[in-house]
Order: C-alpha cells, then structure tokens, then sequence
C-alpha cells in the first residue's frame, strides 16, 4: 500500500491547542549510547509542550506522552508529523480517531512543511544537545526540562510580539472560555 501525502499549507492561527507538531532528534551520549528525543510544540502559541528522551521511543510512547500532556493542556485540533514508523502506527492513528484529532503527514522528504517544529529543533540542537556531553539519560532528561521551562517562561519571540510562549499563550486566551489552557 502507497501512502500519499497532500501538501498541506503550514498556516496557523494564533490559539492555543489549534495544532501541535511533534518530531523526533537522535543524539549520543558521551559514551556512545545512542538515544532519541521526542519534541512536541503547540505551534499557535510556539509553546513547547514536552520533550521526550530516551534510547527507545515507539509509538506507544508517543501515544502515552500525548496523552499526559492532554491531562493539563487538553487535546489539539490536528497533529503535524513527519511518516516516520511511529507517526503511522496503528496506536497514534487509534488514539486519534478516539480523541477526533486529525493528523496531518508532511510530504516524505519535506520537512519544510513543518517548519515550525524544524526551527524548534534547531535550538533544541544548538543550545542543548550540542553544548553538552551527555553522561547518562537522566542528565539529558534534567537539562531538557530546565531549557524547556527556560524556552517557554523567560525567553521572548519576535514572531510573538516580544513575548515569551507562555506569556503569549495567556494573552491570547484571556478572553477564551477555555481556562484551562491559561494556566
């Protein structure tokens, strides 16, 4: 069976919860253990919502991890992803048919159709993975949240009006009867 996928137009409304985008990174410990990231942004917001480490990350993983996040944040309008092995799987498309969240598949080979989580990941890479070697994945996983909290809660974004995610994600909900997501 051939998969087809439609260029979908990467526009989003500045709201909360509106798509999320997720992908993974691979890295290396320092001693040479391989493991992997899964980052997941609100792309309305540019709020990074959770990241993901360990050496194996199948789909059930990425089901529990949306999953969790949807407990305190609720669940997203569509879902933006690359064809990789776990984006295909039977659990994601399931959890999605039950939650009615629609999933969006970028063309193979055009990871410009989800730029945004493509920029994300390019600091990610930069400011963490880069700038340190790793000793185990608990030190991966520390430095990831403390970066993550850093990215959302104190850095400000030109494409948010000079605030910071989480900032932004307030402003533009406080008149939304949605609370929950301005907390």
């Amino acid at each position: 069976m051939v998969l087809t996928r439609v260029r979908q137009p990467l526009s989003v409304l500045p709201a909360a919860n509106e798509s999320w985008s997720l992908d993974f990174m691979h890295d290396t410990l320092w001693s040479g253990k391989r493991f992997r990231t899964l980052n997941i942004i609100d792309e309305g917001v540019r709020e990074c919502l959770g990241i993901e480490v360990d050496t194996s990350l199948p789909a059930v993983r990425v089901v529990r991890l949306l999953d969790q996040i949807s407990a305190w944040r609720g669940l997203p309008k569509k879902l933006r992803m690359d064809n990789g092995p776990e984006f295909i799987s039977v659990h994601l498309r399931e959890w999605c048919e039950l939650h009615q969240v629609e999933m969006l598949h970028i063309q193979p080979g055009k990871p410009n159709q989800n730029a945004y989580i493509e920029r994300f990941n390019r600091t990610f890479r930069h400011e963490v993975l880069n700038a340190h070697l790793f000793t185990s994945l608990q030190q991966v996983r520390d430095i990831a949240w403390e970066w993550m909290i850093d990215y959302n809660e104190q850095r400000p974004h030109d494409a948010l009006q000079g605030l910071t995610p989480t900032a932004y994600r307030q402003k533009i909900c406080a008149g939304d009867s949605n609370l929950e997501l301005c907390a």
